[in-house]
């Protein structure tokens, strides 16, 4: 690599001498190019006649599926591999062994190396090993811009400098404006061969030594509060003691690799066991593991950060493949706008840390990287999930009007915190949040709720590595408590299962995973679990008032014996002299339809009911909600949804059982009228949609919207939705 020649010189030396090295009669280079194309660049053994001739797709061929895997692949016969493809130009069908790795650079594949043999041969790890080093070395010749111009996938693919609005997925409303700022952690490793290991083992040592104490500097801040964002940062300052990380790189430097090239070597290795797994928090943990090796790489390099503060613009929007929580938590928050990822879920820990900071972001937009320059426009719009790119000034205008309203809105709901959530004609209403994070709680100050109506108890159980334990989850309910300061908080017992995986238990395989084994059916086929939490909500409620919900209850035999469950441990508690509760509520999310004909016999067991609209509304449709086919296809104002509403909040008022909505028709306006209509007081929604409904109710005649509803179940329009928008426009009604 060191040597003078121009870089296909340096190609054509390296097949050379790994094929002479590895005792292999081929040994090949592909590169990637434009398209998804991968093209032999340089060969020993092969046809010489076939380099720069030989394309292969990617995914096309032993050699396109390693690149479209990054992943490494040996085979003893490659011709009787079903992904062989066979080129003629390349006279490779005397040659049956083959092995090769993709050329990574980060989390890019730049091309393949492979080498082959003409006998039945079995490549041992080592000579694996070895390929991936060579690689290592290759992805900087690539990446140099001396064999392929860095430009030329982007021109190809047509990306210029043009407007674009690209989709992805909501990880926290909102909607900014700033100048892109591509978050670059990648560290250039120009050396991967090390001639001291002892030094290197030192290096190594000392950078992680300085990693370590850097994050606890940043623990250590105090404008960090406290919340789940803080133990997020704590889950994630363990990774740097995590003693199978630091002895694979140990082990890669001993080896013979820097520091640099062994921790970039874990994480790749890393990267290719995970490259198709699905389960959302297994894919979060691994980017804190790639924020962790960027920070690694950074501190032997001699740097700090990877960023450039003097480059920040005043107003930015920081944009990444994907973010670890310190990562974030560097850019200044007095600039930071918003947040755009290609990939990320609401429930990664930079979700979670961005919503302690109140930005907008937007994630899994495609390829966000190659079609943003530092310092472009961007729009953030978490609300509709969309990123605008280099917006015309009239779109930037209508934006900066869009953020001026919402500030002026959400200084007008601020005005209304202290007034009471009463209608026009006296009707009083209890608004409460639903919440699932301690900073969630912080809501209740801000927006005067009445308390919690929902507090999903899984997504702590979800940002840790292990199951909590009856003292763990105790402190984190007791916590809760205290900062509703006396509110009322629902607490729904673990709703798992489906798309919400718990990282020490996996996932389910079902086929229809919302319909499968998940929430009350895992709780009461693993008692032990269940009983577990309700010890913690009993002994962490002391003295106070506990309510306490269970989900996804399908028959009343299923809540009798869930109920069964919290009535041994108090019994439990009270035999040890314990303090028990003042006064216990019991009760459960209504989502499942066959409820409804069973609520004669319900309503006389429990004490309230919490009408879970979400899952109610897509079972009810037989139309999964997260399916763009079918979500919204079909209507909740419709006749027949609202008919199975009245029915239950009929059943509730002539039993004396108190009716709540949780799900997210209540949060929405129009709906939310809907549902006063129809007879319910309680509503509970996130923290920012409470205003709304607040200015909603206080501009409604109730008595008078509810006879004109009423009036209208009967019919078999498909929606009511337009009726109801005409009334409340003709009425002064606040949507």
């Amino acid at each position: 690599m060191a040597r003078a020649g121009s870089a296909q010189e340096r190609l054509d030396q390296i097949v050379r001498l790994v094929a002479g090295e590895m005792v292999a009669e081929v040994c090949s280079i592909y590169v990637l190019r434009a398209g998804e194309v991968l093209e032999l660049y340089a060969t020993q053994g092969l046809n010489p006649d076939a380099v720069h001739r030989t394309r292969l797709r990617v995914g096309e061929g032993i050699v396109g599926d390693i690149a479209a895997h990054a992943r490494p692949v040996s085979l003893a016969d490659a011709q009787s591999h079903p992904s062989f493809a066979y080129r003629p130009e390349t006279g490779e069908e005397i040659y049956h062994s083959m092995a090769g790795v993709p050329v990574l650079r980060g989390d890019r594949v730049l091309g393949v190396l492979a080498i082959q043999n003409r006998r039945s041969r079995q490549y041992d790890e080592e000579e694996i090993e070895t390929l991936q080093n060579v690689a290592m070395v290759l992805a900087e010749l690539v990446a140099s811009g001396e064999l392929v111009n860095p430009n030329e996938i982007k021109q190809v693919d047509g990306i210029g400098l043009l407007p674009i609005r690209l989709d992805g997925v909501q990880l926290n409303g909102g909607v900014s404006i700033g100048r892109a700022v591509p978050h670059e952690p990648r560290i250039m490793i120009s050396r991967v061969v090390a001639e001291d290991p002892k030094a290197e083992l030192k290096r190594f040592g000392d950078a992680l030594h300085a990693v370590r104490a850097d994050l606890d500097r940043m623990l250590e801040d105090g404008d960090l509060g406290h919340g789940e964002h803080r133990e997020v940062l704590e889950t994630f300052r363990m990774f740097a003691d995590d003693r199978g990380w630091v002895e694979r790189i140990r082990e890669a430097i001993s080896d013979g690799l820097t520091a640099e090239a062994a921790a970039q070597r874990a994480f790749d290795d890393t990267r290719a066991r995970f490259a198709d797994v699905t389960d959302p928090y297994i894919r979060e943990r691994l980017s804190d593991l790639s924020d962790l090796t960027n920070r690694l790489l950074l501190r032997l390099s001699g740097r700090n950060t990877a960023a450039d503060p003097t480059q920040w613009p005043d107003e930015m929007v920081v944009v990444a493949r994907d973010l670890g929580p310190a990562e974030l938590l560097e850019y200044d928050r007095t600039k930071l706008r918003g947040l755009v990822l290609e990939e990320g879920s609401a429930l990664s820990h930079v979700a979670i840390v961005a919503r302690a900071l109140d930005i907008p972001v937007v994630g899994r937009v495609e390829n966000i990287l190659q079609r943003v320059e530092p310092g472009d426009a961007l729009v953030v719009d978490g609300d509709n999930a969309q990123v605008f790119v280099r917006p015309a000034e009239e779109i930037q205008q209508q934006i900066a009007e869009t953020i001026s309203l919402r500030e002026a809105q959400r200084q007008e709901y601020a005005r209304l915190r202290d007034l009471p959530a009463a209608t026009r004609d006296g009707t009083a209403v209890s608004l409460r949040i639903n919440a699932g994070l301690m900073i969630d709680l912080n809501h209740l100050e801000s927006t005067g709720a009445d308390g919690v109506g929902l507090y999903r108890t899984e997504i702590p159980f979800m940002v840790r590595s292990t199951f909590p334990d009856v003292e763990e989850q105790t402190s984190i309910y007791a916590r809760i408590l205290d900062a509703a300061a006396g509110r009322p908080v629902a607490f729904r017992t673990l709703d798992v299962g489906g798309d919400k995986v718990l990282p020490y238990v996996g996932a389910f395989d079902d086929e229809n995973p919302a319909m499968g084994w998940r929430a009350i059916r895992i709780g009461l086929d693993r008692p032990a679990m269940l009983r577990r939490q309700l010890r913690a909500l009993v002994a962490a409620a002391g003295a106070r008032p506990l309510q306490v919900m269970f989900p996804m209850v399908a028959e009343v035999a299923e809540f009798r014996a869930a109920s069964h469950l919290l009535a041994l441990e108090l019994h439990r508690a009270k035999a040890r002299g314990a303090i028990t509760p003042a006064r216990l509520s019991v009760g459960l999310m209504l989502e499942v339809p066959s409820l409804i004909w069973q609520l004669e016999a319900l309503l006389t067991e429990v004490d309230f009911v919490s009408i879970g609209t979400n899952d109610l509304m897509q079972f009810l449709f037989a139309a999964d909600r997260g399916n763009p086919r079918v979500g919204s296809r079909y209507d909740s104002l419709s006749p027949a949804a609202l008919r199975a509403l009245r029915f239950v909040v009929d059943s509730c008022d002539k039993a004396g059982v108190e009716v709540s909505v949780c799900g997210e028709m209540a949060g929405r306006p129009i709906e939310a009228l809907t549902l006063l209509g129809l007879g319910v007081r309680t509503l509970s929604m996130s923290p920012g949609s409470l205003g709304a409904v607040k200015s909603m109710l206080r501009s409604l005649d109730l008595v008078h919207f509810a006879a004109y509803l009423r009036s209208l179940l009967d019919g078999s329009e498909r929606s009511l939705r337009d009726k109801i928008m005409l009334y409340a426009r003709d009425r002064g009604v606040r949507l």
